[in-house]
């Protein structure tokens, strides 16, 4: 690993800025760790060190089985092992922000242009590693519920870097242990005041969080319940949103959506795209047709990997913030953020590169 750092180190000088992304697809039934060997063999080929990392990966692939050499056989492996593991393959200052989710959306790695996959079944992963890039700020964030006080304290937000922050843009918010009492509560004490036209809100509730480099480890708290995420700030930043609710449930009414989107204007170049479904859409939901919702993405956004997970709430609306920042048809009613049986589709495009 060593070794690996300062090879990067040697090429950094003469490597454009770009994000990376690495995939593991349904590794082997008694393989935990193929993300983390694949995260290893694709850290070779980064020519920037990553300053931010997300990775989320499907709870079977952080509670598999590893084969223990010394007793020769294999063994359970939690999930603090496994997430262990993922960190020490980065830089001690880089952000990691790890989640567990039932299902996964990933596009392999090799090209934005492969097709993206969604992985409702069986063990998947993947990690985003962003570099330093220039006029983007990209910090993670933990609000965590305080037993003792029903109210939320939002004076946080700004230490958060969430408010008083003209260059703020997007938000991704992941909520986890959402089936704890209160879980719901404080979810709309979170997403409530943060709920500006000028900014983009996307995500969903997730199983649970496995890493948050930015915090003391041993403050993370085992059955509470929270909101962790990421914050993008920087006048470059470009972002729009979709909602899919329950009523798109056919080829022809997802398409309609991606149009929605695609008519937002967002440059593709340097561009994500992320989508947050319901555990319960998919292929239950399109009468057996798989990948409909990615398949659906690809066709307007050829060239933008996508990325995301199936989870237990979505986060989102139908919200643009273009180059001058304006909400296309703006009004004073407050969206609602909150959704279940749905899917929300964001693009966040990060400027030009030289």
């Amino acid at each position: 690993v060593c070794r690996l750092w300062r090879e990067c180190a040697r090429r950094i000088l003469r490597a454009r800025q770009r994000v990376a992304w690495v995939s593991a697809l349904e590794p082997g039934p008694a393989d935990s760790h193929a993300l983390v060997r694949a995260l290893a063999r694709e850290l070779e080929k980064v020519h920037v060190l990553p300053q931010t990392v997300l990775y989320i990966a499907d709870a079977e692939t952080f509670s598999g089985h590893e084969e223990c050499h010394e007793q020769k056989k294999a063994r359970k492996r939690n999930s603090k092992e496994t997430a262990t593991a993922l960190e020490k393959l980065l830089p001690k200052r880089c952000q990691v922000l790890g989640l567990v989710t039932p299902g996964i959306v990933v596009t392999p790695m090799g090209s934005s242009s492969n097709q993206p996959q969604e992985i409702e079944e069986g063990e998947a992963g993947f990690a985003l590693l962003f570099p330093k890039i220039d006029g983007v700020k990209i910090h993670t964030f933990h609000f965590s519920k305080d037993l003792k006080n029903r109210v939320f304290d939002e004076s946080k937000f700004a230490e958060a870097g969430l408010k008083n922050n003209p260059d703020l843009r997007v938000v991704l918010l992941f909520g986890y242990n959402s089936w704890k009492s209160g879980a719901t509560r404080f979810l709309h004490q979170i997403v409530n005041p943060l709920n500006e036209k000028s900014i983009i809100l996307a995500g969903g509730q997730v199983e649970s969080f496995t890493s948050l480099t930015s915090e003391n480890r041993s403050a993370q708290p085992g059955d509470a319940c929270g909101v962790v995420g990421l914050a993008f700030s920087g006048p470059q930043i470009q972002s729009a949103t979709v909602l899919l609710d329950q009523d798109v449930a056919d080829e022809r009414t997802a398409e309609a959506a991606m149009q929605r989107l695609k008519a937002a204007n967002i440059p593709e170049r340097n561009t994500i795209g992320f989508m947050f479904a319901c555990v319960g859409r998919g292929y239950r939901h399109y009468k057996t047709k798989r990948n409909m919702e990615a398949d659906a993405f690809r066709k307007f956004f050829p060239n933008v990997p996508l990325f995301g997970f199936f989870g237990h709430g979505e986060i989102g609306c139908d919200r643009i913030v273009t180059g001058n920042f304006v909400l296309r048809e703006c009004n004073d009613i407050k969206d609602d953020l909150l959704h279940g049986y749905t899917t929300v589709m964001t693009l966040i495009h990060l400027g030009s590169t030289k």
